[in-house]
C-alpha cells in the first residue's frame, strides 16, 4: 500500500464530518444572533477540530495496537499500524503533528477570542489524547460516548459560537447536545459492532456493559433525541425534520443486522446523518 493512501485511511475520512459539523453550526447559530460571519476565526476552527480528531484518531490506532486490542478478525476496518502499513513511531508521530497544528490554529483563536479559548483548547486536547492514552483509556471504558457528546458536540458548537460573538447563548449549549447525540451514536455503532472482541480483550464500553438488546435501545435513543429537542431551539424551522426518514432507516438496519462488517458502513452512514442534520439546522438558522 501507498504511505498516502494509508495515511489517508488512518485518518478516517469518513467521519471526519463529525468534528466539522458542529463548527458549522455553531458558526450559524451565532450568525443569526448576530448578523455577522467571521471567516478567518470559522476557518481556524473547522481546522483545528479537523486535526484534533485526526490526532485523536491515530493515537487510537496505534494504542489499539500496542495494547493488543486490534487482533487478527477483527470486523472494523483494517487499521494502518495493525496491518503494518505504518510504524507505531510513525503513527505516534504523526498524531503529535496534528495536535500540533491544532495547538497553532489555536494560537491565533486566543489571540481572537482570549483565554476562554485556552481552557477549552487544552481540554480538548488532553482528552483526545487520552481517548486512547494513559493509563485508563476513555475508550476502553464506558465514558466514550460522553466523551463524544461533551467535545464533539457541546464544546464544539459552543467554542465556535463564541469565537463569533465572544459570548456564549444557552442556545448554542442546546444545539450542541443535540449533534452531539447524533456524534455519539457513532462511537456507539463502532463499540456494538466490536461488541464480542472488546469483551474479550477487556474493553469495558458501554456496549460490553448494557449488552446487545440495550445497546439497540441506545443507539435508536441517541438517533431520534435531537429530533424531540429541535422545539426547544427557537428559530428552526422544519429542515432538519427533513433528515428523519434516514434516521428511521438506520435505525432498522441497526436492529436488523447481524453485527459485522455491514456495520463499518452504518457507521459511516450515521456520520453522513449527522452531517445532513447539520446543514440542514443550518440552512434553517439562516433562511
Amino acid at each position: 500500500m501507498k504511505k498516502s493512501t494509508a495515511w489517508f485511511l488512518a485518518c478516517r475520512p469518513k467521519t471526519l464530518t463529525v468534528s466539522l459539523a458542529p463548527v458549522l453550526v455553531g458558526t450559524a447559530l451565532a450568525w443569526q444572533q448576530s448578523g455577522h460571519l467571521l471567516w478567518l476565526p470559522l476557518l481556524a476552527a473547522a481546522l483545528g477540530a479537523a486535526f484534533i480528531q485526526i490526532g485523536t484518531n491515530l493515537f487510537n490506532d496505534v494504542g489499539d495496537f500496542l495494547r493488543g486490542t486490534d487482533q487478527p478478525g477483527r470486523v472494523g476496518p483494517r487499521r494502518a499500524t495493525a496491518e503494518g502499513w505504518l510504524t507505531p513511531a510513525t503513527v505516534k508521530a504523526g498524531a503529535w503533528t496534528s495536535f500540533a497544528l491544532a495547538f497553532a490554529c489555536g494560537i491565533y483563536l486566543v489571540a481572537h477570542a482570549g483565554w476562554p479559548i485556552v481552557v477549552i483548547g487544552l481540554a480538548s486536547l488532553a482528552a483526545g489524547w487520552s481517548y486512547t492514552g494513559g493509563p485508563k483509556p476513555i475508550a476502553y471504558g464506558p465514558l466514550g460516548e460522553v466523551f463524544v457528546l461533551v467535545f464533539f458536540g457541546i464544546v464544539a458548537v459552543g467554542a465556535s459560537h463564541y469565537l463569533q460573538t465572544l459570548s456564549l447563548a444557552p442556545a448554542a449549549l442546546l444545539a450542541g447536545t443535540l449533534l452531539g447525540l447524533h456524534a455519539a451514536a457513532v462511537i456507539t455503532v463502532n463499540n456494538y459492532r466490536d461488541l464480542d472482541g472488546d469483551a474479550a480483550s477487556g474493553k469495558r464500553t458501554l456496549a460490553v456493559r448494557l449488552g446487545r438488546p440495550a445497546t439497540r435501545w441506545l443507539y435508536a435513543g441517541e438517533i431520534l433525541a435531537p429530533y424531540a429537542l429541535l422545539p426547544l431551539l427557537a428559530g428552526t424551522a422544519w429542515p432538519p425534520l427533513a433528515s428523519l426518514p434516514l434516521a428511521l432507516w438506520l435505525i432498522r438496519r441497526f436492529w436488523r443486522e447481524t453485527p459485522g462488517p455491514a456495520f463499518n458502513g452504518l457507521l459511516a452512514a450515521t456520520a453522513g446523518l449527522q452531517l445532513l442534520f447539520a446543514l440542514l439546522l443550518t440552512l434553517s438558522l439562516t433562511i
